[in-house]
């Protein structure tokens, strides 16, 4: 039987530890350590952290504290840096289906979608739901709020190979479920799973050095289509009643290939409510994706990245390096046309070096001895020139995907390798400057310490005006981006504006409605930059000012002067 905690028999010892750390200028670890150890459950044991939150939560309830007391939760929150980016990710991933794509690199882990393994984290975790995405929601909400971390500013994000491959009765199902929970949560309506699928009894395993990928075949034999469908209606239906729920969907993203991206496509992808796009580049060079019998080539991705840019969204690409037939030399001159063709220029990006998996078709290549991994002095050299080359407008999301070191057979199986990429970094006296590095975080900040910095560059679109408030040490406290169309859109909605296709407040997350004069999040920073944007963008002669709004959002811009329009949000500039 599970354990279950009961704050009520233990509230002498909680409330003497709630009111001791209240009354510490600064809780290090070993000052905490010590408080549990003078005040013990039970007399011996030590309380948990997710104890004393829920312990905090219970005589906060009966005792009626304001909400200013809200600083305890934050003190002993575990990982924190999970949410001092402003927003809480909630990370869900989709049923495994069959993939349109032959890549060699790509994992095939039949009990996972595809390029996904068992073994990482996320994918244990759908695992135990059956990829459910009530069900997993819900129990991310439920793992968050435990452990201390606030939930009404949620970044869905939906991973699982292409989305967009995905039957649409599925997505407009699958979404519709995941705002539903978002909906319920946390209140404790919680809703009875439908849609699961068993995967316990799929036996057959892909070898990669058998060639010929038979992933699609064992998926389709072992998990028939189900009867999962939602209408249009139904999912707008859930999505507006999150615009004032308690935990609002602050931003939407979806993954999908090059190849893949289409007008008709972006535009579906907007109206299930998505405002991020994951997309698969790969690699720049043409030579490089046809060996690794990647599908596309490098227009695709020209392509995709203005389209996208195009109707708004804000793009996070996906790039690795060590792919067959490439060398270090090549990697770092790859990366290079990244940022330097304004046909790229991403907003985000996972750096993936590509790891040798017993399931993917490479290693017909390692055997026969056509590839080899990279080793680590090889991989350090180019992460230090990939991340100190990256501009500041660009947010390196990840640098090591996070694959367990038992399921790569052969190269480096540093896990940390970004942590070990900063100390050279550091030791060379280099610089990295890119969005993640600079983010401010936990710290406060007063208005008057912050600067309007303004960045242009051109894109394949039209210019692309990055607006940042940044401190003396260049420690970035808000962003907004904004898009200057060079010519009309193809979406007759954004025909006269300039679309403001990100703004993000810094610092740690804060609950809807709480205050807190000091924290980045609430010296109306957002408001100040979108005036400016505003300005920006009627002095170039535009009609209007377009945002790609989530639907957790929608109320924040309605009360900045937007209306809404079919797929955005729209401000007169006359």
């Amino acid at each position: 039987m599970k354990y279950q905690f009961h704050p009520e028999e233990h509230e002498r010892e909680l409330l003497a530890i709630i009111e001791a750390v209240e009354s510490l200028d600064e809780v290090r670890r070993r000052d905490l350590e010590q408080l549990l150890r003078r005040y013990p459950k039970n007399g011996r044991g030590i309380f948990s952290k997710s104890e004393l939150i829920a312990g905090y939560r219970h005589l906060a309830e009966r005792e009626g504290w304001a909400k200013t007391r809200h600083r305890f939760i934050e003190r002993v929150r575990m990982k924190p840096i999970r949410t001092l980016s402003g927003v809480t990710p909630v990370t869900i991933l989709t049923k495994p289906f069959p993939c349109p794509g032959k890549c060699v690199f790509c994992p095939s882990d039949v009990r996972m979608p595809k390029s996904y393994l068992s073994n990482e984290p996320g994918a244990q975790r759908a695992a135990r739901h059956q990829f459910n995405p009530y069900e997993q929601t819900y129990a991310r909400l439920e793992a968050l709020r435990g452990i201390g971390h606030p939930y009404d500013k949620i970044e869905l994000i939906v991973l699982g190979g292409t989305w967009s491959y995905y039957p649409e009765n599925y997505q407009r199902w699958f979404l519709k479920r995941s705002f539903e929970a978002l909906n319920d949560f946390p209140s404790g309506r919680r809703l009875a799973a439908v849609g699961s699928i068993d995967f316990a009894h799929v036996t057959e395993e892909v070898d990669g050095r058998r060639g010929g990928n038979p992933y699609n075949r064992i998926v389709t034999e072992s998990f028939p289509s189900e009867e999962c469908s939602a209408t249009w209606d139904e999912l707008a239906e859930v999505q507006r009643v999150n615009e004032t729920a308690e935990a609002r969907a602050v931003g939407l993203s979806l993954e999908t290939r090059p190849d893949y991206v289409t007008e008709e496509e972006v535009v579906r992808l907007r109206r299930l409510g998505a405002t991020k796009v994951q997309v698969g580049y790969q690699s720049l060079d043409d030579d490089v994706l046809t060996l690794n019998q990647r599908g596309h080539d490098v227009a695709a991705s020209r392509q995709a990245t203005k389209l996208l840019r195009q109707t708004g969204f804000k793009i996070q690409a996906h790039w690795m390096a060590n792919l067959y037939g490439s060398t270090p030399s090549n990697d770092i001159a790859d990366f290079a046309r990244l940022f330097s063709d304004p046909d790229f220029r991403p907003d985000e990006l996972k750096l993936y070096p590509c790891s040798l998996i017993e399931s993917a078709e490479l290693m017909v290549h390692y055997e026969a001895g056509r590839f080899r991994p990279y080793g680590e002095d090889e991989l350090l050299e180019i992460l230090v020139a990939c991340m100190t080359n990256t501009p500041a407008y660009c947010r390196l999301t990840r640098v090591i995907r996070d694959i367990p070191g038992g399921d790569i057979l052969a190269g480096s199986r540093v896990t940390n390798f970004r942590s070990v990429a900063e100390e050279e970094i550091e030791e060379r006296g280099l610089l990295v400057r890119d969005i993640r590095a600079r983010e401010i975080r936990g710290r406060t900040v007063p208005l008057e310490d912050l600067r309007l910095d303004r960045m242009d560059y051109e894109t394949s679109v039209g210019d692309e005006v990055f607006l940042q408030f940044v401190t003396e040490d260049d420690r970035i406290a808000a962003f907004l981006r904004l898009c200057l169309p060079c010519a009309p859109s193809f979406v007759s909605e954004l025909s006269s504006s300039a679309i403001v296709r990100e703004l993000h407040v810094y610092g740690a997350a804060v609950s809807i409605g709480e205050h807190d004069e000091a924290r980045a999040q609430h010296l109306g920073l957002g408001r100040r930059l979108l005036n400016e944007a505003s300005g920006l963008a009627k002095a170039s002669g535009f009609e209007s000012l377009a945002v790609i709004s989530s639907v957790g959002t929608r109320e924040y811009y309605r009360r900045q002067g937007f209306s809404d329009g079919l797929l955005y949000q729209h401000r007169p500039l006359s």
